[in-house]
Parts: structure tokens; sequence; C-alpha cells
């Protein structure tokens, strides 16, 4: 399996810890020490790059505490603390921004404990969060994999990345109302979808509770799907050293969802598979144990001794490739 230019990087930076005798990175979250108790993650959200340009400042601070979670639930942590580096244009609304902050912080028992603030041309915010894995709970790890494993995602997938292609159309966010572009004519059960599409771009709904479930497990692998279900699961492969299968026909989502994708001019199971942003809960478990039924999971396929990846369906099977968002990619395809 070939890696972006993203993981490239990451790969590179691992190697030269290595050889200085350092090896915490691999995961959602850093644990310190070795052992714990505590998961440390670190996440950047960048207007023009993140979130769209004038995104009201109420929104932006429940993406920042939401992208965060999503990893640290990933790691199976319950989060504790939140230091917050926010650099902002002087018109930016920073009062409303920390009133929201402070809001999300208190609904999910985070203390904001420090950060740093300073101005800049366009608003840029990084959250370090630190959380704590359940008494009796046990790390979630991407090597924890074993052949024979089935996989599973929590969350939705493909929703986030339709969202962000209708921002890009012309979609806008007003207050709580959501508006479309009318340039993509959409039926009444369509639009609703649409608008859910753009508010699960805006705002992640990390998986927290899924999260402490799977701590409290025997065994299980895990990594917060942001980047694609296609490249985060090579991701989990790699660490696992294993290979899997996907079941094609596991993809299909809510109706109305790939007629949607259509009139944006994008396929819908690349969607599915490559979009990334889900914010979604890939991770896999023995045979014998099965997410309990209120947790919405939906089975998408199975780890492997081999060591390819495929996408299965009824007409056989293919390489799955390894795509999805890798940030130096998109700046080098947009400099070429």
């Amino acid at each position: 399996m070939s890696a972006g230019a993203e993981d490239q990087l990451h790969q590179w930076l691992r190697n030269r810890l290595r050889r200085s005798g350092f090896d915490r990175i691999g995961d959602d979250g850093a644990i310190l020490p070795a052992g714990g108790p505590w998961a440390v993650t670190q996440d950047h959200q960048i207007e023009g790059v993140h979130f769209p340009p004038q995104l009201d400042p109420l929104v932006i601070a429940q993406r920042l505490l939401a992208v965060n979670l999503s990893d640290l639930a990933a790691m199976g942590a319950q989060p504790v603390f939140a230091f917050l580096a926010l650099s902002c244009p002087a018109e930016f609304d920073r009062h409303r921004f920390f009133s929201s902050f402070l809001r999300a912080c208190q609904r999910f028992d985070t203390e904001l404990a420090g950060g740093d603030l300073s101005s800049n041309d366009r608003v840029t915010a990084s959250l370090t969060l630190l959380g704590r894995k359940p008494s009796k709970g046990r790390w979630l790890q991407r090597s924890n994999g074993r052949p024979g494993d089935v996989l599973w995602v929590a969350g939705e997938l493909g929703f986030s990345a339709l969202g962000r292609h209708l921002l890009a159309a012309g979609a806008r966010l007003a207050g709580r109302r959501i508006s479309l572009p009318g340039s993509i004519q959409l039926t009444s059960r369509e639009q609703v979808l649409a608008r859910r599409a753009v508010r699960r771009h805006l705002i992640p709904q990390p998986q927290l509770s899924m999260g402490r479930w799977l701590a409290l497990r025997r065994r299980a692998a895990a990594i917060d799907i942001s980047d694609g279900l296609a490249l985060d699961l090579h991701r989990l492969c790699r660490e696992s050293e294993l290979g899997a299968q996907i079941d094609a026909t596991s993809l299909s989502t809510q109706s109305g969802f790939s007629t949607v994708c259509r009139k944006l001019g994008i396929d819908p199971t690349e969607t599915i598979l490559t979009g990334g942003e889900d914010y979604a809960i890939l991770f896999s478990l023995p045979p014998r144990v099965r997410p309990l039924g209120r947790q919405k999971c939906r089975r998408v396929g199975r780890l492997t001794a081999c060591p390819d990846i495929d996408l299965v369906s009824p007409e056989g099977a293919i390489p799955l490739a390894v795509t999805g968002w890798d940030h130096f990619a998109a700046v080098d395809a947009a400099g070429a």
C-alpha cells in the first residue's frame, strides 16, 4: 500500500523519533506517560481550509471541540482538560466564540485550562485535549486488530462530504437556517437531507459513548474517520499489519443521498469512501462481540491475514485505493 504526502511525512517523523528512542505516534492520540493515564490530542480549524469564511463564531467553536473529541473517542478516552490557541482578526466576535466554546465544554464535562490569543488576518484555532480512559477500561489502538475481526462503523459516512460540496455550491448557514443553492433542483425530501448534510459537516457529532463502550471490551481496534473510510482503513490495517475486505453493499446510505450527490455531479460511493470529515469511528471486534442495537453501528467488513485491502461486491473484489483527504496533496494540486 502506498501512502499519500501527509502519511509519508507522518512516517518520516515517526522513523526519526524511533531512532531517538521515542514511539508515541500512530494513533488518534498520544498515551502519556506509557500506559496512561492520559490521552492527548491536538487539531486545527483554519478559515478557508476547514470551514467557510464568515462562518458564525458560535459554530466554529462547536466544530473545533467536536473534531478533537472525535480523536479522544477513537482512543476510548473521556475529555478532561482543554487548551485553546486562537488567532483572529480584530472584528471577529471573540466573546460569542468563547461563550459557545464554554457551553460545549460544559456539555462534555471538559475544563478550559489555558491557551493563547493572538491577532491574524483569518481565524485559526488550535485545540489540545487531555482525556482519561474509563475506570476498568482499555485504550483503543489501531494495532489491536486480529485476523477474522469484524469491522464496524459508528456514525454516518459521506454526509459531511456531501455537506462540504453543498457549501461549495452556495449553501449557507444563517442563524439556525440553512439556505440551499438555487442552482440545484431538489425535492422537498432531498432538501431536508441536504440541510442535514450541511449541518453534519459544520457541526460533527463525536462518538464518545461508542468509545466508552469499546474501551470496556477485552480487545478492540479503532480509528477516527476524519480523512475518509478508505484512507483511514488503510491506516488501521497498517498498524495491525493486516488486510481487509469491505462489503460494498454495506455502504448504501439513506434514500435520497445518491440522488443529491448526482445532482451535485459527485459519485455517491466515492463520497462515502473518500469524502472525509465523517468523524465517525471505524473499529474492529472479535466475531462473537457485537455492538448494542441502540448504538446504530453498521457492519462493513472484516480484517484478514492477507495484506490486500479489497472492496467486495457481487461482481467480485477490487483493490481499495489509498485515497482520501490529504492536506498536502490538496496544497500540491492547488499549486500545480
